[in-house]
């Protein structure tokens, strides 16, 4: 199971995805809690079982986590890789805005602590490389450094993950980096959650391949008039609905 809400104007399509088929099983309106219990509410009434479900996948919203810990009691909870790391990218971007008040050197510099350093252009890993030298004594470059020890986290063994990521925290919340700080007591309080990823092993990256031919829908279409509509060609895109009819 994978959920997520993606954003249109000012409303919100919850998707509800099997991973295994790699389809779409339910799409409604909103991103709270009560999105869950009509997905429950769906599933029921097409035959499924709600309590067959064992691994759900989303991201760190409360509204999300409390709805599936009442309708899914049975099922574990993972927290998507990137929404973790997402965390941490805005907590390293935090640090960086505030000390660049005062260092005029970290200007434009953004997407450099941003971006995984073999993504980066060789000018900008030359760039990173200068900001992160010892002298320079950057607040950034160490919260930089805690951000990428965290991705390391993700390379562990089932056996060794809960270590390492003990060892991370402490080192974090003794940084003296109040946004990194804030950071691993997130990620603390979804603690289980995140150590999950290495008994399930699931993510949202197959949700972000089917947001893209819905993206890519919406282009062509210029847009949906409607809630209902968007949600039909979501059902129609990536459904894998069965049009065969009875012989």
């Amino acid at each position: 199971m994978d959920e997520t809400s993606r954003r249109r104007g000012h409303n919100y399509v919850s998707l509800f995805v099997d991973l295994d088929e790699t389809r779409v099983l339910f799409a409604t309106g909103g991103k709270d809690a009560s999105t869950v219990d009509r997905f429950k509410r769906d599933l029921t009434d097409h035959g499924g079982n709600p309590g067959a479900i064992e691994e759900m996948c989303c991201d760190m919203s409360p509204a999300f986590i409390s709805g599936v810990e009442k309708h899914f009691p049975e099922a574990h909870i993972t927290f998507d890789k990137f929404h973790v790391l997402k965390v941490l990218n805005e907590a390293v971007d935090q640090v960086r805005r505030e000390e660049s008040k005062d260092r005029p050197v970290l200007k434009g510099s953004r997407y450099l602590w941003l971006k995984n350093p073999f993504n980066l252009k060789a000018s900008q890993a030359e760039q990173l490389e200068q900001l992160t030298i010892k002298k320079l004594n950057l607040k950034t470059s160490r919260a930089y450094h805690i951000k990428l020890n965290f991705q390391e986290f993700y390379n562990q063994t089932a056996r060794t993950a809960e270590t390492y990521l003990k060892k991370w925290y402490f080192w974090a919340t003794h940084s003296r980096l109040e946004p990194m700080k804030k950071a691993a007591y997130t990620i603390k309080s979804h603690w289980d959650g995140v150590l999950r990823w290495f008994t399930s092993r699931i993510n949202n990256g197959i949700l972000e391949g089917i947001n893209s031919l819905i993206q890519a829908a919406k282009a062509r279409a210029r847009g949906y008039r409607t809630e209902r509509t968007l949600i039909t060609m979501i059902y129609l895109i990536a459904g894998k609905l069965k049009f065969d009819l009875p012989t």
